[in-house]
């Protein structure tokens, strides 16, 4: 077992990647290639399955390639993709029926408006709000998973980027898609379904856990698909949903690269980063600075609930036992980043921000709020937008550059300070990856913001470790998670420098700023 390797496929949200990993997680060859987003409206955001899956196999084909390998040294495959991006296709003839739609996707958001206002579900926000103000007093209550589940409701909501919306719509706009569905002649699933149901050649339609909790079908809570989120869509029940399994387990094997191998995980990619990140104790916490930043919370093995409508998902589930997160997200990081660089074009690379950033002392009283699209948790407001404040002529673009990504760790401390609320639980360091993590002055100043140690390890892209971990755990490859910890290796750890008085003006100043913003389109 020694000299085979795990392989793994990472879909993200713009390319796909191939990576060929060895025991001591050392990355022997990968190869990459772009999928491009289709935008037909604006607002709409899609991509295009049948190349997404021929990329997905020209590059792992590739990467077997570089590295002189055959299937018979690849001891499994695993897969980590974007979450909620779906799929619908015609089961008899393998053709999807539309374009797979992003979780970037924003075309159903006045459907889900106009279905939020249902009276059913205005009833179950209803309870839950009698329930979430009955046990801010009697404290004791929230350790009921139901009653953690009812909290939850008060804010249920339903948004664009929740799988259900996007199937509704294809099924009302794509000619013959709601006969074939009426027919039991459509299979759904999400891009990780799509890939293992084309490597098993039609064999296998399943998906695990951690994906399907980010649909917006699922309750985390009773472990079922959930007829409170699908019901006001009325999908036909004949739709073809897939099988759900553990995040580690059997989803077939594909003979397209040679000797059959077989598929032992199937992860979503921020789920997969905090395993990578050895986050396997309630209360540890990694935060992907990607083009967005994903702040994610392991809570054990009970869902939480949250107060600041951060809804409780899964983590994976391994060995027969589920284990959730919580998680917050800002929408915009490196985008920002891009924006500075492809749109005012005041530098030409992203490498120059740091630079740029510690070239002057503070911001001279700017701050820039990135509500580019709205801001997510936890303001959840779709109407926030882009706001720079605090501008005299003393300002310059350096003062600009560091107002940007300081924006970035004010926007991680307004979702800690809610989790930390939610949870009770105490963090006392953050493990940071993704690609805006190379970024030291994001780091040292989101270390001084959270009042936090922020580590980042030498392994940055940590998706495609952790898909290559719970595949490896499966055929016996790693034997262990106590075995996992030893491979991960901190490249540089961030203390925090500034004074606590100094810490909190600078983040009132902020949470003015973001007043501001709000309920602006």
């Amino acid at each position: 077992m020694d000299k085979k390797y795990i392989l793994v496929n990472d879909v993200g949200t713009t390319g796909v990647r191939s990576v060929i990993i060895d025991k001591d997680t050392n990355i022997v060859s990968e190869a990459y290639e772009e999928v491009p987003h289709i935008y037909p409206e604006p607002g709409w955001v899609e991509q295009d399955p049948g190349e997404i899956w021929e990329k997905c196999l020209k590059v792992t084909k590739k990467a077997m390639s570089d590295a002189k390998l055959t299937s018979k040294e690849i001891a499994a495959i695993g897969i980590a993709t974007q979450r909620a991006t779906n799929v619908l296709w015609d089961k008899k003839t393998g053709t999807p029926v539309y374009n797979a739609i992003s979780w970037q996707d924003t075309r159903t958001a006045k459907l889900c408006e106009e279905i939020s206002q249902q009276t059913s579900l205005k009833l179950v926000r209803g309870i839950g709000r009698v329930i979430t103000e009955l046990s801010s007093a009697v404290k004791f209550l929230r350790k009921s998973r139901a009653i953690r589940m009812l909290i939850t409701a008060s804010h249920l909501s339903l948004t664009p980027e929740m799988s259900t919306p996007h199937v509704r719509w294809v099924l009302d706009n794509v000619k013959g898609a709601n006969e074939k569905a009426k027919k039991g002649d459509l299979l759904f699933g999400t891009l990780d379904t799509w890939l293992v149901w084309k490597y098993t050649e039609g064999k296998v339609h399943a998906t695990d856990f951690s994906n399907i909790s980010c649909t917006g079908m699922f309750d985390p809570f009773s472990l079922k698909w959930s007829n409170t989120l699908l019901k006001p869509f009325k999908l036909p029940k004949e739709i073809k949903l897939p099988e759900i399994k553990e995040t580690s387990d059997d989803y077939g094997k594909t003979t397209l690269l040679g000797e059959p191998i077989p598929i032992t995980s199937v992860v979503a990619d921020q789920q997969s980063a905090l395993f990578a990140e050895a986050c396997f104790g309630k209360g540890d916490v990694k935060c992907t600075n990607g083009t967005g930043t994903f702040i994610d919370m392991n809570t054990g093995h009970e869902p939480m609930a949250s107060v600041h409508k951060m809804t409780p998902m899964i983590a994976w589930k391994l060995n027969g036992k589920v284990t959730y997160q919580l998680e917050g997200i800002v929408n915009t990081t490196g985008s920002v980043v891009q924006w500075l660089r492809d749109d005012l074009r005041i530098i030409s690379s992203a490498g120059e921000t740091e630079k740029l950033a510690k070239s002057v002392e503070d911001t001279k009283g700017v701050y820039m709020v990135p509500a580019f699209a709205g801001l997510s948790s936890p303001h959840w407001d779709p109407y926030a937008r882009g706001t720079i404040l605090g501008l005299t002529r003393g300002a310059k673009k350096e003062h600009l550059v560091r107002a940007t990504l300081e924006s970035i760790a004010y926007r991680c401390r307004d979702i800690m300070l809610a989790m930390i609320e939610d949870t009770g639980i105490e963090v006392r360091m953050i493990k940071a990856d993704g690609s805006a993590s190379q970024n030291d002055f994001i780091l040292q100043f989101m270390a001084d913001m959270l009042h936090v140690d922020v580590e980042r390890p030498k392994i940055l892209e940590a998706t495609a470790l952790g898909a290559a971990y719970f595949a490896g755990l499966r055929v016996g490859y790693w034997k262990s998670q106590d075995e996992l910890k030893k491979y991960r290796k901190v490249d540089k750890r961030f203390s925090p420098k500034m004074s606590a008085k100094k810490r909190e003006e600078l983040y009132e100043d902020w949470e003015r700023a973001v007043e501001r913003a709000l309920d602006w389109a």
